[in-house]
C-alpha cells in the first residue's frame, strides 16, 4: 500500500512538473538573456513543452526572433505542397552578418583550393535541421528554445561561439507533417495528462505525421531531391557545405537517446574513417552534456551510415559530417516507458541539449573540422584527375524526359554534365545529340558521381537501416556508360531545358505519337479527358521512313468532336506541355499494319481509384498519388478502406491496391465482384499475397527456408535480417510486344524490389512479359538462399477473373518518386487494360 502511495506521489508530482515548466527547465542558467529579444512563450502563447507547436506559431517565432534580433537573419526558401512557408534561419554574429557574402564566399574558395587554406581565422559553418519526420517533435520544439539561446544569451561564450560560427537553422524539415502531428497530439490532450499508451493520443489516424503532403518519407530524399522541402535545403547545403549537419529524431518510447556514429560496419565505403573518427570525437561533446543532465544514452550501437539520401549521411559524401539524434518518443506530451514516466518537456531538453553540445564541439573542434573539409575536396579532385578524359554517358535515344530528369539531380547536386557532340555508340548503345549527356569524371564532386552511379553488390556487412542499392542511371531505366571519352563531349550544360515538344504538321487525316517519352501518358489522357479518340498500335509498323514501336498511339482528324484546326492547336499545346513528339501522317498506308487495321485497338478514359487508409502503406499509396497528381495531371479519386462499403465502384475501371494485408470480408467481396464485372484490379507487393489468399488470382510462390545452423542466440536477430532485401536492384528480360511493357525500346529492364515474394512464371511463355534473368542482382545485397531462389522468377502475374483483370505486382514500380524507370508499367497497366 505504501509502494502504491509512493508510485501514485511520485506520478501526481511529474504531472504537476510537466504543467509547471518554465525556461529554467532548458536553458543554461550560468548565462544572462537579453530582455529585448522574446522569449517563445511570449509569441506563441504557451510555455515550450505545454503544447506541440503548431508550423504557423513556429513561422511567428522565427519572424519575431529575426526582427529582435541583429543575429539572425530569415530567408523564404519556397513553399511546400500544403503552401508553408520553407525558411531558414542564419544566426552569427552582427560583425559576421556585414561580411557573410564574404565569409561564403572564402568558405567554398577553400574546397576550391589545393593550397594549404589558413583555417584559424574561419567560421565553422553547421547546418541544424528539426523533425524531418512531423510525428518526431520535440525537434522542432526544441528548436525553438536553441534559436532563444542563440539570440538572446549574453557573454563572453557565446560571443566566441558567434564569432566563430555560421549557423544555417532550419527550424521545421517538415512544415506539412508537424503541423498534422502538432493538430493530432493537441486535440487529444487531456487537462490530466494520461501517460497510458493506449490512449487515443499515442494511437495517429492514417496516415499519421511523419510524412509530408503526399505521405513520403523525406528523410530518404536528400540525394534524390524530389520533393518541394528536399529542393530548398539542398540549394542551401550546396549554397554553404556546411561542415556538419544534424538531423533531430525520435524513436521508440522505450528508447533513450542516441547519437552518432552509428554501427561501424555498417558505414559505406566511401565514407573517409576520418569522418567517422571525427564523429566519434563530436560524440564526447554529446557525452559529456548529457552526463551533466543525467539522461542517459548510447551510440554505434544501431542506424548507419550507409545509404547517401538521409540526412545523417548525404553531408558524409560532399565532405561534411552527419550527425543523427534519435530521442525516446512522447508520441504526445506524456507516455509510460521502460524508463519511467518520459514527459514532453524531457524529451525537448534532451534535443535542446544536443543542439548547444553540437555547437560546443564545432567551436573546439573547428580548425581540425575545416581542414578536414579542404583536405576531402582535395583529395577528391586528385583522384578525379586520375580519370581526365573519361566521364560516364548517360540518355535514351527514344526519351529525353527522363533524361532530363537525370541531368536535373545532377544539376542540384552541383554536378557538371555536357551535352553529346554528335550521336556515338559505346558499350553496343547508341548516344544520340539532344538525348543524351556526358559527366566528366574530372571534377570536384566525382565521389558524389561515384555514389550516385555505383553498382555494388559486395557488403562488409549483411544488414542495412535502408536500400542498399540506388544506382541513378539504372532506377531511370537510362542507357549508360563508364569509362568513356569525354572527346564526345560538347558544351557544359549551364540552362538545362526540357526538349521542346512538337508536332511536324497539320494533317486531315491521322497523327501519330510514339510511346517511349516519359510524359505520353500525361498527353494521352488530357486527349480522352477532351472525348478525342485515340488507338494503340499492337504491332510496329513503318511510314514515311520511320519506324513505329509497340504502343504507338493514332488519333484520326475525321469522327472527332472538334474541327481539324482545333484538334492540330491541341495537339500543338499537349507536345509542348508534354515534351513529347507528334507526327502528322496523310496516308493510312504503311508497312506493317495499316492505319485502319483491327491492329490498332480504341482505348477508354481511364477513371481510377486509389485504394489509402487502414490496412494500406501510406508511402506506397503517396507514392501513386504524386505520380498521378504532380507529373501525369490525371485525376484519381483516393477511396479509403473505411468507405468502400458505401462506395459506387462501377464509377471506375481501375483500382489500384498499394502494399496492403488484408481488407475486410464484406469489402474483399465487393471488390471481388467489380473485378469480375469488368474491372481491372492493380496490386503491388503484399497484395499479390491477398490476391492469391483471397481467390482473386491463382498465384504460385516459391518458398525460401534458411535453417539457423551455428546461429547463437545473440546473432538471431542479425540471421533474420540478413534474410531481408532491403532494397537491392534486379535485372529483367522484357517481351515488348506485350502491351504492360509498351514504351521500353530495350530487351531488359532494372526493377527496384524490397520483399522476398518470388513468384513462379505461367506455364505458358507469353504470360510471362517480365521475368528475372537466372542471376538477376544487378546492385545491393541479396543473400544467397535469395539469390538462388529468384532467378526465372517473375515480378508480374496478369490474371483474368471473370470479365475483369488482375495485375499483381510483387514490388514497388514507383518507388520514392525517382524510380523513373518503372512508371510506364503502371501507366500501360491503366490504359492498355483491355489489351493485357
Amino acid at each position: 500500500m505504501k509502494k502504491l502511495f509512493l508510485l501514485s506521489f511520485l506520478f501526481c508530482a511529474i504531472l504537476q512538473a510537466q504543467n509547471n515548466i518554465d525556461l529554467s527547465y532548458y536553458l543554461p542558467q550560468s548565462v544572462t538573456y537579453n530582455k529585448a529579444i522574446p522569449n517563445p512563450e511570449s509569441v506563441i502563447g504557451h510555455q515550450v513543452g505545454e503544447w506541440h507547436v503548431t508550423h504557423d506559431k513556429l513561422v511567428q517565432y522565427a519572424y519575431a526572433l529575426a526582427n529582435a534580433s541583429d543575429r539572425i537573419t530569415i530567408e523564404d526558401r519556397g513553399r511546400t505542397f500544403e503552401d508553408r512557408p520553407i525558411l531558414l534561419l542564419t544566426i552569427t554574429s552582427p560583425k559576421n552578418h556585414q561580411r557573410i557574402d564574404d565569409i561564403r564566399k572564402a568558405h567554398i574558395d577553400a574546397t576550391n583550393s589545393n593550397s594549404n587554406t589558413k583555417v584559424s581565422n574561419m567560421p565553422i559553418v553547421v547546418y541544424q535541421g528539426f523533425s524531418i519526420h512531423g510525428n518526431e517533435a520535440s525537434g522542432a520544439n526544441a528548436g525553438l528554445l536553441a534559436a532563444y539561446y542563440l539570440a538572446a544569451a549574453q557573454g563572453d561564450a557565446i560571443n566566441e561561439l558567434l564569432n566563430n560560427t555560421v549557423i544555417l537553422f532550419d527550424p521545421s524539415f517538415n512544415p506539412d507533417g508537424l503541423q498534422r502531428f502538432a493538430y493530432w497530439a493537441n486535440t487529444n490532450k487531456s487537462i490530466n495528462l494520461n501517460p497510458d499508451p493506449n490512449d487515443r493520443e499515442y494511437s495517429e489516424v492514417w496516415p499519421g505525421g511523419r510524412t509530408n503532403h503526399y505521405w513520403f518519407d523525406m528523410n530518404r530524399d536528400w540525394l534524390p531531391v524530389q520533393l518541394p522541402e528536399s529542393r530548398a535545403r539542398i540549394a542551401t547545403f550546396h549554397k554553404w557545405l556546411p561542415n556538419i549537419l544534424t538531423d533531430h529524431h525520435e524513436m521508440g518510447t522505450n528508447s533513450t537517446f542516441f547519437f552518432q556514429p552509428g554501427i561501424p560496419s555498417r558505414t559505406h565505403p566511401l565514407t573517409p574513417k576520418l569522418n567517422q573518427k571525427l564523429t566519434r570525437e563530436i560524440g564526447n561533446y554529446h557525452a559529456k552534456a548529457f552526463n551533466k543532465i543525467g539522461s542517459l544514452y548510447y551510440t554505434e550501437e544501431s542506424f548507419d551510415d550507409f545509404y547517401y539520401g538521409k540526412g545523417s549521411t548525404f553531408p558524409d559524401i560532399n565532405g561534411g559530417i552527419g550527425i543523427l539524434f534519435e530521442q525516446g518518443s512522447t508520441r504526445g506530451h506524456i507516455q509510460e516507458s521502460d524508463n519511467g514516466i518520459l514527459t514532453f518537456p524531457f524529451a525537448i531538453r534532451n534535443q535542446f541539449t544536443a543542439a548547444l553540445s553540437t555547437l560546443d564541439a564545432a567551436k573546439n573542434m573547428r580548425e581540425e573540422i575545416l581542414t578536414y573539409q579542404h583536405n576531402f575536396f582535395k583529395n577528391a579532385r586528385r583522384e578525379a584527375a586520375k580519370e581526365n578524359g573519361k566521364g560516364i554517358v548517360f540518355g535514351d535515344e527514344k526519351d529525353a524526359a527522363k533524361t532530363y530528369h537525370l541531368a536535373e539531380i545532377l544539376n542540384r547536386h552541383k554536378i557538371k554534365f555536357n551535352e553529346v557532340k554528335q550521336d556515338f555508340t559505346a558499350n553496343g548503345k547508341r548516344f544520340k545529340k539532344g538525348h543524351s549527356y556526358i559527366i566528366p569524371k574530372n571534377q570536384k564532386n566525382t565521389r558524389l558521381i561515384n555514389a550516385m552511379f555505383e553498382k555494388r553488390t559486395t557488403f562488409q556487412d549483411s544488414l542495412f537501416y535502408d536500400i542498399s542499392a540506388w544506382t541513378f542511371p539504372l532506377a531511370f531505366n537510362l542507357d549508360y556508360a563508364e569509362g568513356v571519352s569525354t572527346s564526345n563531349a560538347g558544351s557544359e550544360v549551364t540552362d538545362l531545358q526540357f526538349k521542346s515538344g512538337i508536332v511536324s504538321g497539320q494533317s486531315n487525316y491521322a497523327y501519330l505519337m510514339e510511346w517511349h517519352e516519359y510524359y505520353t501518358p500525361k498527353v494521352l489522357n488530357k486527349l480522352l479527358n477532351k472525348n478525342i479518340r485515340a488507338k494503340v498500335a499492337m504491332k510496329q509498323f513503318s511510314l514515311n521512313g520511320k519506324k513505329y514501336d509497340y504502343g504507338t498511339i493514332l488519333i484520326q482528324v475525321q469522327n472527332q468532336n472538334m474541327l481539324s484546326q482545333e484538334l492540330h492547336a491541341l495537339l500543338k499545346h499537349l507536345a509542348r506541355e508534354g515534351h513529347v513528339q507528334i507526327d502528322a501522317v496523310s496516308t493510312g498506308l504503311t508497312q506493317g499494319i495499316d492505319l485502319g487495321s483491327n491492329h490498332f485497338r480504341a482505348l477508354q478514359k481511364p477513371k481510377i481509384a486509389l485504394l489509402v487508409g487502414d490496412g494500406i502503406s501510406s508511402y506506397d499509396a503517396g507514392e501513386i498519388w504524386h505520380l498521378f497528381d504532380t507529373r501525369y495531371d490525371i485525376t484519381v479519386t483516393k477511396l479509403d478502406t473505411k468507405t468502400i462499403g458505401r462506395a459506387d465502384l462501377s464509377r471506375y475501371n481501375t483500382i489500384i491496391m498499394p502494399n496492403a494485408r488484408s481488407l475486410s470480408e464484406s469489402n474483399t467481396k465487393k471488390i471481388k465482384t467489380w473485378v469480375e464485372n469488368g474491372g481491372t484490379i492493380i496490386g503491388y507487393r503484399n497484395t499479390v499475397k491477398w490476391f492469391n489468399t483471397k481467390e482473386l488470382a491463382k498465384l504460385e510462390f516459391k518458398k525460401v527456408e534458411v535453417p539457423a545452423k551455428n546461429v547463437t542466440f545473440e546473432e538471431r536477430r542479425d540471421f533474420r535480417g540478413a534474410q531481408v532485401i532491403g532494397g537491392a536492384i534486379f535485372e529483367a528480360e522484357i517481351d515488348r510486344s506485350h502491351p504492360i511493357n509498351f514504351g521500353y525500346k530495350n530487351n531488359k529492364i532494372a526493377l527496384f524490389r524490397n520483399t522476398t515474394i518470388f513468384m513462379k512464371p505461367d506455364k505458358n511463355s507469353y504470360n510471362n512479359p517480365i521475368q528475372y534473368t537466372k542471376r538477376p542482382i544487378l546492385a545491393g545485397y541479396i543473400s544467397k538462399p535469395n539469390l538462388d531462389s529468384i532467378g526465372s522468377t517473375v515480378p508480374l502475374q496478369i490474371k483474368p477473373l471473370g470479365k475483369g483483370k488482375v495485375v499483381a505486382f510483387t514490388d514497388n514500380t514507383n518507388f520514392r518518386a525517382f524510380w523513373y524507370g518503372t512508371n510506364k508499367l503502371l501507366m500501360n497497366a491503366i490504359f492498355f487494360r483491355e489489351e493485357l
